[in-house]
């Protein structure tokens, strides 16, 4: 891939040019960064740590949160570095680098999460032969697939931008180099380009999304026959899984299931799948989660005992 144009860098307008604003959201964002990183960091930790969460929920759940940690760090840093920046600049290979990372982990997300209600259904729906359908071997493999699927998307994505020239365009009207205001700055016909971006990311996008919420109407249909505490306990796990599939998949659907058209509106909804929802995770499957809580709980009963026993 050469570069065909004389544009070495881009700048960003960011979500606001407000200085007072901006600083607002240097610490807002920072914090929200913050508790993204610690948040799924303890996930991780809890999982691998403690042996009655190994299980399919859970290694996929593991996952999720890595693909938090890395696709929150593809465009988090920079935005909050350009906060209190005065030049919000990056380089023309620093934004192809970070378009390929944001759409590579964003999309791995997507198959994760749609991976994670077949892994609900197969427990609420498929009980006796849940062990089966989701075996070890079983795990891995959608796991690699998610993974190779999300490579082969992003890689689709960042060629079809980045083969286009960009003569003298260089103001990007979004806090990082997303599709469409990358597109905007191309001195060539991208109506083509458009067609191929739609159909890669907003038909996953809304495909991962109609297989969600028809693994979520399956579950609630089965759920009828089960007693109360079942109901409540599966509704519970899928009503949380729920939430963040649609602080996700609705913007994510909004933005790229249309002609390479921006709104003033696409930065601040950008700011839901890019921000919230990375952040809401380890809050959900932490708070709302019982299994969780007791495990670490357990980790930090023996975080303190080993450390009474070492001053005694």
């Amino acid at each position: 891939m050469e570069v065909a144009s004389n544009v070495t860098e881009f700048t960003f307008l960011g979500l606001s040019q407000d200085p007072g604003m901006q600083l607002m959201f240097f610490a807002l964002f920072l914090l929200f960064y913050i508790v993204i990183v610690l948040g799924n960091l303890l996930i991780l930790l809890t999982v691998f740590s403690v042996s009655w969460l190994h299980t399919p929920m859970y290694f996929f759940l593991s996952n999720l949160s890595f693909v938090d940690i890395a696709y929150s760090s593809a465009t988090a840093p920079k935005m909050i570095a350009d906060f209190i920046s005065d030049k919000k600049t990056i380089s023309y290979w620093g934004c192809v680098t970070q378009m390929f990372t944001f759409h590579f982990f964003g999309c791995a997300e997507i198959f994760v999460l749609t991976v994670m209600a077949f892994d609900r259904y197969a427990a609420i729906c498929q009980p006796l032969r849940y062990t089966t359908i989701m075996s070890a071997s079983a795990c891995v493999v959608l796991a690699s697939l998610s993974w190779i699927g999300a490579l082969g998307h992003s890689l689709v994505q960042t060629l079809l931008t980045f083969q286009l020239p960009f003569c003298n365009a260089r103001v990007i009207d979004h806090y990082f180099c997303d599709v469409h205001p990358v597109l905007k700055l191309a001195c060539a016909d991208t109506t083509l380009v458009n067609m191929l971006v739609v159909a890669n990311s907003g038909l996953i996008s809304l495909g991962c999304f109609l297989i969600l919420l028809a693994s979520y109407t399956v579950i609630l249909l089965s759920l009828r026959k089960r007693s109360a505490e079942s109901r409540r306990k599966a509704l519970s796990t899928c009503g949380s899984h729920f939430t963040v599939v649609t602080f996700f998949f609705v913007p994510c659907i909004f933005i790229y299931l249309r002609p390479s058209t921006t709104f003033p509106l696409d930065k601040a909804i950008s700011v839901f799948y890019t921000t919230i929802t990375p952040m809401l995770n380890p809050l959900i499957y932490t708070l709302r989660n019982e299994d969780v809580k007791r495990a670490v709980k357990w980790l930090w009963s023996c975080k303190v005992f080993l450390r009474e026993k070492q001053s005694g």
